[in-house]
Formats: structure tokens, sequence, C-alpha cells
């Protein structure tokens, strides 16, 4: 999966279309995803999506996952004029347009925000009716959007299993409880995928270690972006205790909220649990076995965070393909508990 976004200290991929049809071209069988493509209007005209991702679809041979989010702080927002209030609605209203897009010879669309008068619109996707799609799900009300539109839920998982299980019940409540007046076309994608950060080396130690560092720089990134946090601490200290320094940091969060006199709720911290897939490939293997038991439909591999060092994401990349995948594998292609890398 691939953000697309302005946001410099967290993500950096900033034409994904391009990157991953580069990745397309060099592969054969693993999934390719958008997580995800910022749907409000001003950043990405829906029709623009269709046709953007109906192209990449094919040149993959029908390998395409398309997440939607909505890029909603104002360093993003600012860049493009897009009004903040109407975010969520136009992500809706986007995936409602995507979906009838690539399902029909002509669109034609009158909603609540935009009105389109009929139009051919090419190319059309290699899977049909056309790619899965997924919406960033970080709160229940989105969880909740997601499951009556009838689409994929992209869900953060740094809160730990505990909390992925609690999600997933949201996410499985709205489903039972839908009626399908809201699904956003006539087929339905009930998938649900959970952020898994990692780093896995032969050093188990040293892979926490970096994997602790990267997200606490990412941690701190969010942390500035969406909460008014100062600048992330970029600095890698040799021999750290990076377990205490998270804490450290988780702490400083609690003390601003205090200051600021908001409530600290379990979300505040939860970037800074640093209980993650982290270390050996045995340790990676038991930690997605709590995703997948959480709920977990496949879980996205968080490696390239901040300060991780190239040589690290590499090496994780290899080890998740030479033993991690293999293991869920093995107990049969598509069972809960697959991964793939972000």
């Amino acid at each position: 999966m691939v953000q697309r976004t302005q946001l410099p200290m967290r993500k950096r991929m900033f034409a994904p279309e391009i990157f991953l049809t580069w990745v397309a071209a060099r592969t054969n069988t693993i999934r390719i995803g958008h997580g995800v493509v910022c749907m409000p209007f001003n950043f990405n005209h829906p029709v623009r999506v269709a046709e953007r991702a109906a192209m990449l679809d094919l040149l993959s041979g029908g390998r395409l996952d398309l997440g939607a989010g909505r890029g909603g702080t104002v360093q993003e927002t600012s860049l493009c004029g897009v009004d903040r209030d109407r975010t969520t609605a136009e992500v809706e209203e986007a995936l409602r347009i995507i979906g009838k897009a690539w399902q029909e010879e002509e669109l034609e669309y009158h909603g609540e925000l935009l009105d389109i008068d009929p139009h051919p619109i090419l190319p059309r996707p290699a899977q049909l009716p056309h790619p899965p799609l997924f919406l960033a799900c970080s709160r229940a009300e989105t969880l909740t959007q997601a499951a009556e539109l009838g689409i994929g839920a992209l869900v953060m998982g740094f809160a730990g299993p505990q909390s992925i299980a609690g999600m997933r019940a949201v996410y499985d409540a709205a489903r039972a409880a839908r009626d399908g007046a809201r699904f956003v076309s006539s087929v339905v994608n009930d998938h649900f995928s959970v952020l898994c950060p990692t780093i896995v080396l032969d050093d188990p130690e040293e892979a926490r270690r970096i994997g602790i560092r990267g997200q606490r720089f990412f941690a701190q990134s969010i942390g500035h972006w969406y909460g008014g946090a100062g600048i992330p601490d970029e600095a890698v200290v040799s021999g750290a205790d990076e377990a205490a320094e998270m804490r450290k940091a988780a702490e400083q969060v609690v003390a601003r909220l205090h200051e600021l006199d908001i409530p600290v709720r379990p979300t505040a911290t939860a970037t800074f649990n640093a209980g993650h897939a982290y270390g050996s490939a045995d340790e990676a293997i038991a930690y997605v076995e709590r995703l997948r038991e959480a709920g977990a439909d496949e879980v996205m591999c968080l490696v390239q965070m901040g300060t991780v060092p190239q040589e690290a994401c590499l090496e994780t990349l290899r080890q998740w393909g030479e033993k991690v995948i293999p293991h869920f594998r093995d107990r049969g292609a598509g069972a809960p508990g697959a991964a793939r890398e972000a």
C-alpha cells in the first residue's frame, strides 16, 4: 500500500501511480494497493481516480486494490484548497462515482456534491466488476461507514491486537445491521486489513531497537501534523534504550494534553505502543497469529518509518518473504492472517 500525501516527515510517496506502475512491471503475483488515495475533489476528481486506477489494474494484470482516505490535516488541505468540513462527504461520494464509472457503459451521476452529465469513462479495469475498494479507518465512525458502504477497512493497528479485536467487532456489528442502502457498488468487499509495524533481522534485539526508534519518529510525526505537537526527533543514538525513549515520548504527549486541558484517551498514545512484530521471524509470526485471532483478514507491513535504514527495510522484506509469509501460505491461500508488504 502506498499513500499520496503532503506530509514530508510522515510519508514520502508523492506520485504513487508512477511508483506502483514501476512495481507492477517488475512483479507477477503480489497485489498492488493504494493505502490511500486522498479522495476529496480538490485533491483528485473521482473520474480521474477511476481512470488512473483502471489503467494500473490493466497494467498489473488485475492486481490492484484501491483505498480511499480524507487527507484531512491543514498541511494537506491548504495546498489544494480542500474544504475540511466536506472531506467525509466527498470521500463517500467519490467512492460512489468510482464504483458506478467502472460498471456502466456511460457514467451519469447527479449527487449532493457533484453533477456529471453522460460520459464514457475509459479504460475499464481488468478485475470484474472492478478492483476491491477500501476505506482508511481509525475511529468507530469510519469503521461503521466502511461497513455500510460495503467496502473493506484499512485499520491502523498501533494499539495492538486487543484494540484490533474491538475494531473488528464494530465493523462486524455494522455489517450485520446494514441493509445495503448505502452500498457504493454492486459488489461488496468485507475485507479487514490491519497495519503491522515490523522490522525483522537475524539480530532480534537490533530489530527491536531499529523498529521502535522508527516508530517513535512516525508517532511524533503524526502528533506534529494532526495534533500541533513539535517537530519529531530525528536523532539516532547508538546503544540507546529505545523502549524507554518511546515511553518517555508517550509521557510527553500526556503532559502536553494535561497542559491544554484535553482529556487523555487511550487513542492519544496508541501510536507509541511498541509491542509489534519487531525481532526475529518467529516473533513476527507469533504477532501476526495474534492479529489473525483478533480478526485481521490480512496485515499490511509498515517497514519504512523515518529513521529506519534502507538495509534494515530490505532485510525485513527478505525475512518476511522467506520465513513469515510462507508460514501462512502453507496454511492455505487467502486464509486469515495473510501478509502484504506496505
